[in-house]
């Protein structure tokens, strides 16, 4: 599951990924921040097309981990949320730093660029 309405957990999925012979995790949380297209946010409200939404995460990262020699945990917190609050969460796990940096980063940008088309953001 990579779409849910809990706080995500950081050290769940660290442990997700995680195994002896892996010795770099890299990692990625995005937070609600105060201010978006120059206005003030007091929080946001994620929704998604939940099985399409849930298809595209999957196909994400079963991507990076056929690109690099990764494993990778993808969360994304639906509902409401206020400043501060993670939003996402991106974890890629690999014997050496590049590919768990190189992963991270390519997972995160996908979904910016990919998930978009199945979610909305209301923002308060």
């Amino acid at each position: 599951m990579h779409l849910q309405h809990d706080p995500l957990d950081l050290p769940a999925l660290m442990a997700s990924v995680s195994a002896p012979d892996r010795g770099a995790l890299a990692t990625f949380v995005g937070l609600v921040r105060d201010h978006h297209a120059g206005r003030g946010v007091l929080g946001l409200e994620y929704s998604a097309y939940g099985a399409m939404a849930e298809a595209e995460c999957a196909r994400i990262v079963a991507e990076a981990e056929g690109q690099w020699k990764v494993r990778v945990a993808l969360a994304h917190r639906l509902g409401g949320l206020t400043v501060g609050e993670a939003a996402v969460i991106v974890v890629a796990a690999s014997a050496h730093r590049d590919a768990a940096f190189e992963a991270c980063r390519w997972v995160i940008e996908a979904v910016k660029a990919q998930l978009d088309q199945y979610t909305h953001t209301c923002f308060q």
